[in-house]
């Protein structure tokens, strides 16, 4: 099946007309210059730099540790590389949740130094203010609603949320707020597919699409861990999750090869030596 690959920049303006005109979105994670720019080669249509790079890039359990500081240092390499692809960068914990104030001041940083094309907020009704303000301050935003990782203490885990009435009631209810509020877009993460159905439907008449991971085929897009989807990270295999590569093992095997070679001496070769 031949896949049509949009060859100019991508807008949220675009973004929003994809969903529109019944186009699926394509989104995955990044944070390098290397791996973003085959990302991007490749067709992505928007590449996330997540504070999942908290776990991926850092080695740290969960995302709460990673600073504004640190990603935008990742963020710069990733537009670099992208030279078609919307690129948002995430809004880590403690960066918008003082304050609406210090929430606009640091979006405004984070856009200005990493050259991003918009940021990602977690949360619903509780956070509006902040995602109003940066929205008025210029900033695009896209929201995240369902299992919010940064939220994960007072969660207790990554289990499925909104599995009960009150919570999906909840979740319906943030997402129309976001979208009145004027996201372009909304991440639903881990919900039951039924429901990010609804929440899809409910969007459409504020061209607001939804990204899923983890929340069925009924959303506008798909996002997903570039380092999960590869088969890099092999001590996270969630239902939701699929493996489009296996690249673990010819990592290990690659690195074994060269070690091998070199112990024996077999590298470099002549041809590999001046």
């Amino acid at each position: 099946m031949s896949v049509h690959v949009q060859t100019s920049r991508m807008t949220t303006t675009k973004i929003r007309q994809m969903a529109a005109e019944g186009e699926k979105i394509s989104m995955l994670t990044s944070y390098d210059f290397t791996l973003a720019s085959l990302v991007d080669e490749a067709g992505v249509d928007m590449i996330l730099v997540g504070d999942s790079a908290s776990n991926i890039v850092c080695g740290n359990s969960y995302t709460l540790p990673i600073t504004v500081d640190e990603m935008i240092f990742l963020t710069k390499g990733v537009v670099r590389a992208a030279q078609r692809a919307l690129v948002v960068i995430d809004m880590p914990f403690g960066s918008y949740q003082v304050s609406e104030e210090e929430a606009v001041r640091n979006a405004v940083k984070m856009m200005k130094e990493s050259g991003a094309d918009a940021v990602k907020l977690e949360g619903g009704e509780e956070i509006l203010p902040a995602i109003r303000h940066i929205i008025q301050a210029g900033v695009p935003v896209c929201g995240h609603l369902g299992l919010t990782p940064q939220s994960v203490n007072q969660l207790g885990g990554y289990g499925l949320r909104a599995k009960g009435e009150a919570e999906a009631e909840k979740l319906m209810h943030d997402a129309e707020l976001l979208a009145q509020a004027g996201c372009f877009a909304i991440v639903l993460e881990k919900i039951p597919a039924a429901l990010a159905g609804e929440v899809t439907k409910m969007l459409a008449k504020y061209n607001c699409p939804t990204i899923g991971i983890g929340a069925g085929n009924l959303t506008s897009g798909q996002v997903l861990v570039l380092h999960d989807m590869l088969g890099l990270n092999q001590g996270f295999k969630p239902k939701f999750l699929r493996h489009f590569a296996s690249l673990a093992e010819s990592v290990k095997n690659a690195v074994s090869t060269y070690v091998a070679a070199v112990k024996d001496s077999s590298f470099p070769n002549a041809e590999e030596s001046y």
